[in-house]
This record gives C-alpha cells, sequence and structure tokens, in this order.
C-alpha cells in the first residue's frame, strides 16, 4: 500500500501512529459516529494532569444534528479558517479550567493549559488511530466561541477542532492550501531541542 505524502519520516523508530498523524484542511462530508467521537474523549479522560485536576472540557457540535450551533462555533474561527472548517462534520471548542478544585481550593492551576494539551494529544492520537483527522485551530473570536458554546465563567476557550475524515484537497480554495495537504511534513532536528545536562549543550 502506498504511503500517503504526509506520513512523516523520522530519524529513529517511533510509534506509526505519531508518523500517520497530520492536520489536513480538506475534510470528507461524511459524518462521524457518536460512539466514534466519545471514544477520542476516553482517551482524553486517561491524560495525565496536575493533582488530577483534569482541567479541560469539551463542547462537540456535529453539523448534522445542530446546524444552527455549528454555523455559530464556525462563525467563532477567523482567517481562512471558516472556509475548510465548515464542511468538516465536527466541530469541538475545548475549554480550560484555570482554578483549582481539589487542591487549595479557588488557586490559580499554573499547569492547566498544559494538562489540556496533554488531553488533545491523547484526543488526536486516538483519532489517527481510527483514520480520523483533527485540525487545531487557535484563530478564533474568544468571545464569540464562548457565547455559541454558552461557556460558563471560570472556563476559557483554548481551541476548536475540527474533526472528520481528510478529504480531497482539490476541494481547497486556494493553491498552496491544496499544495500543503501533500507536501512532507518538516520539524526541527532533535539536536535543535533535547540539550544534555545544560542548556545548547548537545545530547
Amino acid at each position: 500500500m502506498a504511503t500517503h505524502p504526509k506520513t512523516a519520516r523520522a530519524d529513529r523508530e517511533v510509534l506509526d501512529i505519531i508518523l500517520r498523524r497530520w492536520s489536513p484542511r480538506a475534510f470528507d462530508s461524511r459524518t462521524v459516529a457518536r460512539e466514534d467521537l466519545l471514544r477520542l474523549f476516553e482517551a482524553a479522560r486517561w491524560a495525565p494532569s496536575s493533582f488530577n485536576e483534569q482541567p479541560w472540557r469539551f463542547v462537540v457540535v456535529e453539523r448534522a444534528s445542530a446546524p444552527d450551533r455549528f454555523a455559530s462555533l464556525a462563525g467563532a474561527l477567523t482567517g481562512r479558517n471558516p472556509q475548510w472548517a465548515s464542511l468538516a462534520p465536527v466541530l469541538v471548542l475545548a475549554a480550560v479550567k484555570g482554578r483549582l478544585e481539589r487542591n487549595d481550593v479557588g488557586a490559580v492551576n499554573r499547569h492547566a493549559w498544559y494538562d489540556t494539551g496533554q488531553a488533545v494529544g491523547f484526543l488526536t492520537l486516538q483519532a489517527t488511530s481510527m483514520g480520523l483527522s483533527i485540525r487545531q485551530m487557535e484563530g478564533f473570536n474568544a468571545d464569540k466561541a464562548r457565547a455559541a458554546c454558552e461557556i460558563p465563567a471560570g472556563f476559557e476557550p483554548a481551541v476548536i477542532m475540527a474533526i472528520g475524515y481528510a478529504g480531497d484537497p482539490s476541494t481547497l480554495e486556494y493553491d498552496k492550501h491544496r499544495e500543503a495537504e501533500l507536501t512532507p511534513r518538516q520539524r526541527k532536528r532533535t539536536e535543535e531541542f533535547v540539550f544534555g545536562g545544560a542548556w545548547g549543550q548537545r545530547y
């Protein structure tokens, strides 16, 4: 079977699921079964978090079952994000609880965003294992997203994710976006961000 051009070429052996994860802009119109979506959040559930606070919350908006709310959340996106996100079958808003619930109640949870990122990472790899794709978008109006999903005080919108099946790049409007769907992924070499003993020392 041919390897997808977005499958990473690692310098060292890692899990295949990591190599296959990528963030498409083009989405197929197929719906995603609710049970499959719930499996993603089950994966997120088991991510580590400081004091086991689990400060993440997810609001799932399906285009087929809640078209008005889907349009409202898509309308919170900025730049060119709405052009491809509106074609995905599912949008998910991840929100972060910024204060502690269990230990030193009410104090700022300095690790809340870090922990939420780990939960999204677990969720993303689970999606990849199931043939689903996720595009995470930080380009959105937080106030509009909060209103669209009725996010209460104490929680901050962190990211909007488009979830579905990767689609045909030819459906994208701009040449650079179509090309990006097929361009091999690039990353810094490990020696650029892993140091031995002290900053800047090669490991």
